[in-house]
C-alpha cells in the first residue's frame, strides 16, 4: 500500500484547481468505487478485529491501530449487499469524516487517479432517493461510483442534530430574519442536517447540490434584477462536490462583481489547518468542520449580529 499512498503527499497541489484524487477500490465485484484521497489517512490489510457488544451489524469490530481504537465498518454491507467474507484478506481504508476516525472494510484497493471535479457528475436521476451515491464518474471507460459516506455514518452512528435551547434562545430578537440561507452540499443527509438547524433559527433555506448549480442560481438572481447580497443571509457550502467544488465556487463568487460581497461559510467533513489556509486563499469568510448543530447555529447568529451592528437593512 505504500505505493498507493505515495501520491497522498502531493494532494495539496490540487486544491483550488477544481481537481481531486480518487482512491479506487472494489467491494468484491467488478464495480469500481472511489473516495477522495483527502479523506484517507492510511490504507492497510485488515488487522485482527475485536467484537464489541450490541454493535451495529455494519461494524465488523474495532481495530487497535497506532495507539487508537477504530471502528471498522463493512462498506459492502453498509450499502445493502451481503457482508464481505474472508476479511483477513480484505483491506481497510482509514478515513477522517466529521471530526472522527473510522475504517472502511473493502475487498481490494486499486490505485489513485487524478480527476477534474468537472468530470464528476451527480448520480442519474433514475437512481432513486435511497441510493448511497453522491456522484459518478468514468475512468478508462469504466463507471466509478462515489459513495455517500455521510449517509452511511448517519445510519450507523447518528450525530446529534438538535440545536440546544440556549442557542435558539439567543437567536430570538425583535428582528426576525426572512432572508434565505443558501445551502450547497452534494450529500442529501448533509443538506437535511443543515436545513434543520436553519429552520430551528427561523431561517428560510434554498438547497443546491453542487457549486455549479449554486453559481447558476446566484447568476440567475442577478439576471432577474435581484441583489443576492440582500436576498441571502449567507451561503453554507460543502467543499467536496461534483461539477464544481466549494473552493472553486467561492473563488468564482469572489470574482463576480455582483456576488463578491456574499458571506460564505465552507462547512465540510474535511478538517485541519491546511483547509483553514485554503479558506483564506479562496476568500471564504469562515470555515467549520462538520457537524455540530450548535456551532453552526452560532455562526449564523454571529452573521445576523454583524448585519444588525452594521446598520444594514434586514427584511422583516
Amino acid at each position: 500500500m505504500a505505493g498507493v499512498m505515495d501520491s497522498v503527499n502531493q494532494r495539496t497541489q490540487l486544491v483550488g484547481q477544481n481537481r481531486l484524487e480518487l482512491l479506487l477500490f472494489n467491494l468484491g465485484g467488478r464495480q469500481l468505487y472511489g473516495i477522495n484521497v483527502f479523506k484517507v489517512k492510511e490504507v492497510l490489510q485488515c488487522p485482527p478485529l475485536s467484537e464489541i457488544p450490541k454493535r451495529n451489524p455494519v461494524v465488523r469490530g474495532v481495530a487497535h491501530i497506532r495507539g487508537g481504537t477504530i471502528p471498522i465498518m463493512d462498506l459492502r454491507q453498509a450499502t445493502g449487499y451481503p457482508p464481505l467474507d474472508d476479511i483477513q484478506n480484505c483491506f481497510v481504508i482509514i478515513t477522517e469524516y466529521n471530526r472522527s476516525t473510522q475504517g472502511f472494510l473493502v475487498r481490494a484497493v486499486e490505485r489513485i487517479v487524478n480527476m477534474n471535479w468537472g468530470d464528476i457528475h451527480p448520480p442519474p436521476k433514475g437512481a432513486g432517493r435511497e441510493n448511497y451515491l453522491t456522484a459518478v464518474t468514468e475512468v478508462e471507460g469504466k463507471l466509478v461510483e462515489i459513495i455517500d459516506v455521510e449517509k452511511i455514518l448517519a445510519e450507523v452512528s447518528p450525530l446529534p442534530s438538535e440545536v440546544s435551547a440556549e442557542v435558539i434562545e439567543s437567536a430570538q430578537r425583535e428582528i426576525v430574519v426572512h432572508k434565505h440561507v443558501l445551502i450547497v452540499d452534494d450529500s442529501t443527509i448533509a443538506r437535511k442536517q443543515i436545513q434543520k438547524v436553519m429552520q430551528s433559527l427561523g431561517c428560510k433555506t434554498t438547497l443546491k447540490k453542487d457549486g455549479r448549480e449554486a453559481l447558476d442560481y446566484l447568476e440567475h438572481l442577478v439576471e432577474q434584477g435581484v441583489d443576492p447580497y440582500h436576498e441571502l443571509l449567507l451561503i453554507i457550502s460543502d467543499i467536496e462536490m461534483p461539477e464544481m467544488d466549494g473552493y472553486t465556487f467561492t473563488a468564482e463568487v469572489r470574482a463576480s462583481p455582483p456576488l463578491k460581497e456574499m458571506h460564505i461559510i465552507l462547512h465540510t467533513s474535511l478538517s485541519g489547518v491546511f483547509n483553514e489556509a485554503m479558506v483564506k486563499k479562496v476568500g471564504a469568510n469562515d470555515f467549520l468542520a462538520k457537524f455540530n448543530p450548535d456551532e453552526l447555529a452560532n455562526r449564523v447568529n454571529m452573521r445576523i449580529d454583524q448585519l444588525t451592528d452594521s446598520g444594514e437593512t434586514v427584511e422583516v
